[in-house]
């Protein structure tokens, strides 16, 4: 692999680039892009509608618009159409809680060296507004997976199957999509009880609360009742250590009738574990978050499945937004 030269200008933007970070998350957090909605307005307008201070909101306006997530006319501001799509919490396709999650995770990053130096997990706790920030992850978790579930449920054969556990599902969204693309599907979310009122909500919103349950689930302490033919865990082993792992995946086997299949999805590390870039820099968010946590590479998932006693291991062709993959097996 060919070694980059670098020169203090590309070191400096990447050392500085937190400030766009900084800039995009507080226009997320303050609903800017929400309050300008398809109205050109000015800064004086948007300061009115936040009561915040007009000179420090034209600033932020003014930043927001150097890095073309605004347009300026005169003294109006305007929504690019992908702000109005992505920022703005009137669009279905709005991503904001998941960089608000993002938002809330940046005291933790800043100590990065500490967490380096220990070994040890380093996240920043705040009681405050834990409600805030599980509905940030959560829902965050949905807009990533929307990007994703439609498109890989209609390229997954999953006919014949069912009855599918998605273990650890959040939300529901690939639940949810799964049984969309198979009618005689059914399917049961197994999370913590903290995540049942977001994933019934988001059941109910597509009109799928008979065919998909809910159960309260920690699958580190808990066994898996009932029996399934297809089981689905979606980033979930990075949080934890190998011998978790294992352990999650021996569950998970175990919840499965004679011939069920496992399908793992999460952030794939080469056999080398320093590339793709983003499952090596999301080892570095788990070692601050988790005592054990980190990427896999397939090596070490395929070793983890064929310990279960999974068979026909295979990895499919899906390749996912920051370099995620689907690794199966049946049993």
């Amino acid at each position: 692999m060919d070694t980059q030269e670098w020169n203090p200008g590309q070191l400096f933007e990447i050392s500085g680039f937190y400030w766009k970070t900084c800039t995009l998350h507080a226009g997320v957090k303050l609903d800017i892009f929400t309050i300008i909605g398809d109205e050109q307005l000015t800064g004086r307008e948007v300061a009115r509608k936040l009561n915040s201070d007009e000179r420090a909101v034209t600033m932020l306006l003014n930043a927001l618009s150097a890095m073309n997530l605004l347009t300026k006319t005169g003294e109006r501001y305007a929504n690019i159409p992908s702000a109005a799509a992505l920022l703005s919490k009137n669009s279905p396709r709005y991503i904001g809680h998941m960089i608000m999650h993002h938002h809330h995770l940046v005291a933790t990053w800043s100590r990065l060296d500490e967490a380096v130096k220990t070994g040890k997990p380093v996240r920043v706790a705040y009681e405050d507004d834990d409600e805030q920030r599980r509905e940030s992850f959560l829902m965050g978790m949905f807009n990533l997976a929307m990007g994703i579930a439609p498109g890989l449920a209609k390229q997954t054969d999953l006919s014949g199957r069912r009855h599918l556990l998605d273990l650890g599902g959040g939300p529901g969204t690939y639940a949810i999509h799964f049984c969309l693309n198979n009618p005689r599907l059914s399917a049961t979310v197994g999370d913590l009880p903290t995540t049942r009122p977001f994933a019934e909500k988001t059941i109910e919103k597509f009109g799928l609360s008979d065919r998909i349950s809910f159960t309260d689930v920690n699958y580190m302490e808990d066994e898996i009742k009932g029996k399934y033919d297809v089981v689905w865990m979606s980033h979930i082993l990075h949080a934890e250590g190998p011998g978790d792992c294992q352990k999650i995946i021996w569950k998970a086997v175990s919840a499965l009738e004679p011939g069920g299949m496992i399908m793992i999805h999460d952030f794939i590390l080469d056999e080398t574990m320093d590339a793709p870039l983003f499952p090596s820099l999301f080892s570095l968010n788990m070692l601050m978050a988790t005592s054990y946590g980190q990427s896999y590479s397939e090596k070490q998932i395929r070793e983890m499945l064929s310990e279960a006693g999974v068979k026909d291991i295979q990895r499919t062709s899906f390749h996912g937004p920051n370099d995620s993959g689907i690794i199966t097996g049946v049993v």
